[in-house]
């Protein structure tokens, strides 16, 4: 039975253009479950930082406390080596990220010989998280084949200086994208809602940027103040502007797949925008609140539930495991497992 909740104009282009159904991701990237969906295997996707707990922006809202929890790359091994002990233990993708050089990108090309050897030794799905794309990084991304490339599109200059402390302006990150599709890669952009200190500016911008581009996921997060940094203290965008986003986001890329990330306020908040995103017509919601999973269903959506990153939206049932709910009752129970 499907809830009587109004259908917003986001919703119904959703229903226009994808199946009834909502993709969860729970990636092993951290330790999570509901009452809804236990991972069977939390070390299936992992991310992984080539400078360890380095990075030489310090962004205002980071201050390179997300690199924490990551495997790094320890001194006397190098990519392949590490992806090779992650894949004993259980892993079959991974991201590989770090921290930024001042120039606003991961330093990525020592390791990029190492990817090719990942994926076509091991088998395991690499995303790469490149930050501002250089034309080395963009012809070596495409040379070894990487799944796909994450990046941060930032639509308004103040941000990029103020919080990012970088000396560039939105043009860089344009640059950035078309590189990328110029080369054939697999694009798939987060824009964080509230960067400015908690308040918007330039998100809907960033959106018409990403807009022009062929775009494989977009990806929609969260500021998360975190302890520590100079927005610890700073409120989160309220939920009524991040869900009018989900519309915009939802009616400028009508065709594309458009999924909450994992970085978004807890508590509440949390159930408020996964409520959110299912309603204005999003396609997927990486570590679903508690009974997000079961709105869901009440909304006329079959779940499809995915031990990765949200960002692997094309790998559909062959590309990792595959545990769908049983619409009965909301509990989580064995489905197919992909090749």
């Amino acid at each position: 039975m499907t809830t009587q909740a109004t259908e917003t104009p986001g919703f119904a282009i959703r229903r226009e253009h994808f199946p009834a159904t909502m993709e969860f991701y729970a990636p092993g990237l951290k330790r999570w479950e509901t009452r809804e969906w236990k991972p069977g295997n939390p070390r299936r996707f992992i991310p992984i930082s080539v400078t360890g707990g380095a990075c030489a922006l310090q962004c205002d809202h980071c201050q390179a406390k997300v690199l924490k929890g990551m495997v790094s790359v320890r001194a006397e091994e190098n990519l392949y080596e590490l992806a090779r002990r992650l894949h004993a233990e259980g892993t079959d993708g991974i991201l590989v990220s770090g921290g930024s050089t001042r120039n606003g990108g991961v330093p990525l090309l020592f390791h990029l010989d190492h990817v090719a050897r990942i994926r076509e030794e091991l088998g395991m799905k690499v995303v790469v998280h490149s930050g501002v794309v250089s034309p080395p990084i963009a012809e070596g991304l495409a040379r070894v084949g990487v799944d796909g490339v994450m990046l941060d599109v930032i639509g308004a200059d103040d941000t990029i200086r103020d919080v990012y402390h970088l000396d560039l302006t939105t043009a860089d990150f344009e640059r950035s994208l078309s590189l990328l599709a110029e080369r054939g890669l697999r694009i798939i952009p987060h824009i964080v809602l509230g960067m400015h200190y908690g308040r918007f500016l330039g998100e809907y911008d960033a959106l018409d940027m990403v807009s022009r581009y062929p775009v494989s996921t977009l990806i929609v997060v969260v500021l998360v103040p975190l302890v520590g940094t100079p927005m610890e203290h700073i409120a989160p965008p309220p939920v009524a502007e991040c869900s009018a986003f989900f519309e915009a986001a939802r009616d400028a890329m009508p065709t594309t797949k458009v999924n909450l990330g994992c970085g978004r306020p807890m508590g509440a908040m949390k159930v408020a925008l996964d409520t959110a995103a299912i309603d204005h017509g999003l396609n997927g919601i990486a570590y679903p609140a508690e009974g997000a999973i079961d709105y869901a269903v009440s909304r006329g959506l079959e779940p499809k539930l995915y031990e990765y990153c949200c960002s692997l939206t094309w790998a559909g049932d062959g590309g990792g495991a595959y545990r769908q709910v049983s619409l009965g009752d909301g509990r989580g129970a064995e489905g197919g497992k992909g090749s």
